[in-house]
């Protein structure tokens, strides 16, 4: 009983020891612990997949963007150069002048952006124009190609039942079967 208990104990420790080596192996072939929990979950993931509409968004949002600096570097250019009143001027005047300059400056700018809003405007309806015209063209062309699969699946339908008609005593037409080798044949010819 000695020796069997004995036995038992080193059967289990080099389980243990036989265990405790492949777990190292797996490890080792497995690249290590890996991250914790913890860590895993806050792993930030990234999007390093190519998605064409992003891109095109964000071409457009730059493309945008350029255009308003444009517009607002015009505009601080334009209220810099008119700025400068002459300095021979009387106070009583300059303040007049100001004032009339101030007036004309504000509605310079209103008039500029009443301009550049309808160019813009213009540019945004041309271009919803042509996407609807695009849609309108892909729907065209979806329906014609629909219309197409309905007809081509109606042929099929017809020439099949026309090959499973069977006479009375249940041997098949070959009325319809020779017209159909007929008509392929025909057609192998023509091309």
């Amino acid at each position: 009983m000695k020796n069997r208990a004995g036995k038992d104990e080193e059967q289990t420790c080099s389980k243990s020891k036989f265990m405790k080596a492949n777990k190292h192996k797996n490890m080792k072939r497995l690249g290590g612990k890996g991250p914790s929990p913890q860590a895993f979950a806050n792993a930030k993931s990234t999007t390093d997949y190519y998605n064409p509409a992003l891109i095109k968004k964000q071409r457009e949002f730059y493309k945008n963007a350029k255009h308003v600096n444009k517009y607002k570097k015009l505009v601080k250019h334009q209220n810099n150069q008119n700025e400068r009143p002459s300095s021979s001027t009387l106070g009583l005047v300059e303040g007049e002048n100001e004032m009339k300059f101030e007036n004309q400056t504000n509605g310079r700018r209103g008039n500029e952006r009443n301009k550049g809003v309808p160019s813009l405007q213009g540019l945004y309806e041309r271009k919803h124009q042509e996407k609807e015209k695009a849609r309108k063209e892909k729907e065209a062309i979806i329906a014609a190609k629909k219309e197409e699969r309905e007809r081509a699946k109606a042929r099929r339908n017809s020439t099949r039942e026309k090959m499973f008609k069977r006479t009375q005593k249940g041997q098949p037409v070959m009325k319809y079967r020779i017209e159909h080798l007929l008509e392929t044949i025909g057609a192998s010819v023509n091309h």
